[in-house]
């Protein structure tokens, strides 16, 4: 009994990392709605040393529109503003010698769908990952039954790791949605 639930456990444990990683993946896509999130793989050269922006700045979001940036060290604003430029966000950074301010556009129907579709390839990628992990739980299952683990107690083991699998992939459809909700929400 103890070779199942060490199969599951691995399985449950890869499945967890594919929502994650979808979760992480989901919230870099710009929604058209300020999400301070986008801004994390966002990296200033600090001193010499490239640090995440919210290593040297506060992020904030005061409407759904906007995104403000106040770094703490006044010399920071050009790097700021540089980092973000460089970047693939694709937004114009406004600096007033106080904050910097983002503001969000609102998406075109055409880039909408883009981002649908940039959210699908990320859910299937991780219903991908969830899939290996069953497969690797029941391949595990079935090379154990094969070295003396009786029948039934290896069937039990692929039906729950079938479960865990149904689990996962209806957590992942759900989170689909929601983003799939958010992005076609105007």
């Amino acid at each position: 009994m103890d070779d199942v639930k060490t199969y599951l456990n691995s399985a449950e444990e890869k499945m967890a990392m594919a929502i994650e990683f979808l979760d992480e993946a989901l919230a870099h896509i710009r929604a058209g709605k300020a999400n301070p999130r986008i801004l994390d793989g966002i990296r200033v050269d600090y001193y010499g040393s490239l640090v995440p922006l919210s290593n040297v700045a506060n992020i904030s979001v005061p409407d759904a529109r906007t995104i403000v940036i106040t770094p703490w060290e006044k010399s920071m604003f050009k790097v700021i503003e540089k980092a973000i430029l460089d970047s693939e966000l694709g937004i114009t950074p406004e600096n007033n010698g106080e904050i910097i301010r983002l503001s969000i556009p609102p998406l075109t129907e055409e880039r909408r769908k883009a981002l649908v579709k940039q959210s699908k390839q990320e859910a299937e990628n991780a219903k991908v990952s969830v899939r290996n992990a069953r497969r690797d739980a029941i391949d595990g299952l079935k090379k154990a039954q094969k070295e003396g683990m009786p029948e039934d107690v290896a069937k039990d083991g692929e039906t729950s790791a079938q479960k865990l699998h149904d689990k996962y992939m209806k957590k992942i459809d759900d989170m689909f949605a929601e983003k799939e909700k958010e992005i076609l929400t105007v």
